[in-house]
């Protein structure tokens, strides 16, 4: 049992103690089971560095079995009636919610973030996306058309692509699941999980949320794994119709190529290098005080975290001493300590990565304003660090660096503020704070991102699409869109003569 669980000032749900005591399994075929081979590798505590348990270890046979198992359940789950469909989904939401406390304390301890997000953002917005699709479950509507040919009928019927291949990022592990899971449902689809070997446990949750809410066997299957293992497997499989992932733009790359071999749809959401644009006539000490919120929630560890700080010269030094201020009064800690606001990077490797950007960062010249040091604590903590007056061209300005490190730019004019912000490679997200709604809007027409906030950031819903442009991927999250991703359009002819 892992020594923070002991050591934790909270009461640890029964349910977490009794989970992590099991033998961690991969879900096939409704039945839980050990890898073909019997591997496994560890999941870390990433406050303290200790394993928490091993994890089965799929490799391309369990894959196989996997796919199987989603395939042969095809038939009977998409033709479902739907609403029947929409009540497995609506069941898994009431569970989710049922086990809020189990599922966030789990993902607590194995991705770090404090606990109160987990509890209070991570969990309700996962069964709020499960009760969205259940509503899109039946209203995948076809058309009539009408043809130039005489005396024809002809219309249109949406129906599932068939096997879905998931395989999500180590951030928002349930959340992500929900994502990817809950369209694919909803359209009929069945689906074969691969989950983030930083962070396996809370899909293990859902897989037994799945028996109990009585998906078919085979409908979800969750495999955990090495990404080069079991989700190479899983992209290049060829009875898995779709790839929906969420993760490194290196790794994108290379599904999108694998993809295009047996040309499966493909939704990518890759990284970030998001601007928060401060003008000076916005509310000051609301916007610089989000600003820091939206870089340093969760540790920095979120694709569209507002890490380039672009702030209007007359008010910029009063904007980098509020952000400074919010970053030194955080307190680092393991995500099952109520004091913690910070907890840590999700692994060593992530945590040397970050580092080496902070070193770079002071070799090419950025001013180090705040931070930039480790933790005496025995986990993977990097301090909140803001660099300021960075020039465009240094590497912290252009790569993303996926941890609580913030570049803060000063700019003069709006024309040399749109071509600075949209130089970059990638087009995730955005922030803009003004209280001029012409230049807001302004401002949103001209950024290159899939999503621009305006007078706040890190908004969400269930209904409106999240997704980027040019290296943040193609394809969209959540809404509607995602929910049609998963249709294919057949076109049916009949002579009437």
């Amino acid at each position: 049992m892992p020594t923070i669980l002991e050591d934790s000032a909270i009461a640890v749900d029964p349910s977490v103690r009794e989970f992590l005591s099991r033998p961690m399994k991969l879900f096939i075929n409704g039945e839980f089971v050990e890898a073909a081979d019997g591997g496994t590798f560890a999941t870390y505590d990433p406050a303290t560095a200790e394993e928490i348990t091993p994890i089965a270890r799929a490799q391309k046979e369990d894959i196989d079995r996997a796919v199987a198992a989603a395939k042969a359940a095809l038939p009977a789950w998409s033709k479902l009636p739907p609403n029947q469909r929409a009540r497995v989904l609506l069941k898994l939401a009431d569970l989710v919610e049922e086990n809020v406390d189990k599922i966030a304390q789990t993902d607590s301890l194995d991705l770090g973030k404090p606990l109160v997000v987990a509890r209070d953002y991570d969990v309700p917005f996962v069964a709020d996306v499960f009760r969205y699709y259940a509503g899109w479950a039946t209203k995948a509507h076809g058309e009539t058309l009408d043809s130039g040919w005489p005396d024809t009928h002809v219309y249109t019927k949406k129906q599932p692509i068939g096997v879905v291949g998931a395989i999500i990022a180590w951030n928002f592990p349930l959340t992500l699941l929900s994502w990817k899971v809950a369209p694919a449902l909803a359209a009929g689809c069945t689906v074969v999980l691969k989950p983030a070997e930083q962070t396996p446990l809370s899909a293990l949750i859902f897989a037994e949320l799945c028996a109990e809410a009585g998906v078919p066997d085979g409908v979800v299957n969750v495999c955990t794994g090495i990404g080069e293992e079991a989700g190479a497997a899983l992209v290049a499989h060829p009875d898995v119709r779709k790839i929906s992932f969420t993760g490194s733009l290196e790794v994108g790359r290379l599904i999108a190529q694998q993809a295009a071999r047996d040309l499966k749809h493909v939704t990518l959401e890759l990284g970030g290098k998001s601007p928060n644009i401060i003008f000076a006539d916005a509310d000051i000490e609301v916007a610089a005080a989000q600003a820091a919120q939206a870089i340093f929630f969760n540790s920095g560890q979120v694709c569209c975290a507002g890490s380039r700080l672009m702030v209007e010269k007359p008010v910029y030094d009063q904007v980098l001493e509020i952000v400074t201020d919010e970053a030194n009064n955080h307190k680092l800690g393991a995500g099952l300590d109520p004091s913690t606001t910070l907890g840590p990077l999700v692994s060593e490797e992530q945590m040397n990565r970050v580092r080496g950007y902070l070193r770079v960062g002071e070799e090419e010249g950025a001013r180090l304003v705040s931070g930039g040091n480790g933790s005496d604590l025995p986990g993977y903590f990097v301090e909140p660090t803001i660099m300021a007056d960075v020039p465009d061209h240094l590497t912290v300005v252009r790569e993303e660096i996926f941890g609580p490190v913030l570049v803060a730019q000063p700019f003069e004019d709006v024309e040399e503020l749109t071509s600075r912000a949209n130089d970059t490679e990638y087009g995730l997200a955005a922030g803009v704070w003004t209280t001029d709604v012409r230049k807001a809007h302004r401002a949103a027409e001209a950024l290159d991102a899939g999503t621009v906030w305006i007078n706040c950031y890190n908004y969400f819903d269930a209904g409106v699409p999240w997704g980027g442009w040019k290296l943040s991927g193609y394809g969209k999250d959540l809404g509607r869109e995602a929910f049609e991703k998963h249709l294919e359009t057949k076109v049916v002819w009949t002579n009437l003569a």
